[in-house]
């Protein structure tokens, strides 16, 4: 797949801020005051700025208010619908805490469900598609929950709770690389089947479909080096579990955290530009691209 900006600062950013909406509502921290303003601005600024960003990857984003309209089966509109629903919600438990230093953990709850409910329906766009054998799993699901999460524990300072969900998002990120490396040839897509020719004996495209490029190759078809692939992954795995890990353990120094912050953001976005980089569609067998 093509690996748009947009989408990559979409899901980083908006996963990042309603990962710490996540553990606001439940009370880690909970803050007040001034405090508990400058907690819900920076989560706020991430997931509103994520879902902006989406919109530049529309043909229309000026219709983007269209994809409302497909809740029933779509899970872009049922992320739509959270993400509202969630924002609305911790606007009213963060209010509380700003103003009146009241923590109404029943609607803390209710807000944290919510913005867990968004982050799985953004996978979950990626992760429903059968044309996409490397995303078309639980993984994807679960890599990108518990990575939000774990990025929310680490912006929230909570320590103990973002030292072993980063260490799990580590473990995820790997199974998911390994499993998606097997993922396209076990799934059993081919010429042969995409044809259904296989009967007829070995299919084989006879010449290019054209020369010169379309939207399909732009969009659907991205060739990374294995090399270069590796490297980014070595770089992903320092930058966004590796270093914030490394100065957890070592002392709870608020620049130094600053320091974790910024190599998770930084690891995150790299491997969310191998997440679509990497991503093979099958429409890549009919121009001899996989």
């Amino acid at each position: 797949m093509h690996p748009a900006p947009s989408v990559i600062i979409f899901t980083s950013l908006s996963g990042l801020g309603f990962g710490l909406l996540v553990l606001l509502g439940l009370g880690l921290p909970a803050p007040t005051g001034i405090m508990a303003f400058i907690y819900f601005a920076l989560a706020y600024a991430l997931a509103v700025g994520g879902l902006m960003a989406s919109t530049f990857h529309l043909g229309h984003p000026e219709r983007a208010f269209k994809a409302f309209s497909q809740w029933k089966t779509s899970w872009l509109s049922r992320e739509a619908w959270l993400a509202v629903a969630a924002l609305i919600v911790m606007a009213l438990y963060g209010a509380g805490l700003v103003f009146y230093d009241l923590a109404l953990a029943p609607l803390g709850w209710l807000g944290a469900s919510l913005s867990l409910a968004t982050v799985y329906s953004t996978s979950m766009i990626y992760a429903q598609l059968k044309t996409i054998p490397r995303w078309n799993t639980p993984l994807t699901s679960l890599l990108f929950v518990i990575l939000s999460i774990a990025g929310g524990g680490l912006l929230a300072v909570q320590i103990p709770v973002a030292l072993p969900l980063l260490v799990g998002a580590g473990i995820v990120q790997v199974v998911y690389w390994i499993w998606g490396d097997q993922a396209f040839d076990e799934s059993g897509t081919n010429m042969a089947s995409a044809t259904r020719l296989g009967d007829q004996g070995s299919v084989r495209a006879f010449e290019p479909p054209h020369t010169g490029t379309n939207y399909l190759l732009y969009e659907f078809v991205h060739v990374v080096g294995r090399k270069h692939a590796a490297k980014l992954r070595i770089i992903s795995l320092i930058l966004m579990i590796g270093t914030p890990v490394l100065i957890l353990s070592m002392n709870e120094n608020i620049f130094l955290i600053l320091i974790a912050v910024l190599a998770h953001a930084a690891g995150l976005f790299v491997s969310r530009w191998l997440f679509f980089a990497q991503a093979e569609h099958v429409v890549g067998l009919y121009y001899g691209k996989r």
